[in-house]
């Protein structure tokens, strides 16, 4: 049984740019650095049905769990890692 799948609803990937940029501007990070933005379903109990995983690609790798829809991530949500 797989826990966490990847979500079917297409996500905007404006808003995933935006997303971005606002990883790379608050948490300074170098431009050259990749960022990872994925929207997963979770089918464990009492988790929320989606959640957004952020994963930077430094050494080592970093993740960030926002318990929101790629859509529903805001500034400020990224200005809180």
């Amino acid at each position: 049984m797989n826990l966490f799948q990847t979500s079917k609803s297409k996500t905007n990937s404006a808003k995933i740019r935006e997303i971005k940029n606002w990883v790379y501007q608050h948490l300074a990070i170098d431009p050259e650095i990749p960022i990872s933005v994925s929207q997963l379903q979770c089918h464990e109990p009492d988790c929320p049905p989606l959640e957004t995983v952020i994963a930077i690609m430094r050494t080592p790798p970093q993740q960030y769990k926002i318990h929101q829809s790629i859509e529903q991530i805001q500034e400020l949500d990224i200005k809180q890692l």
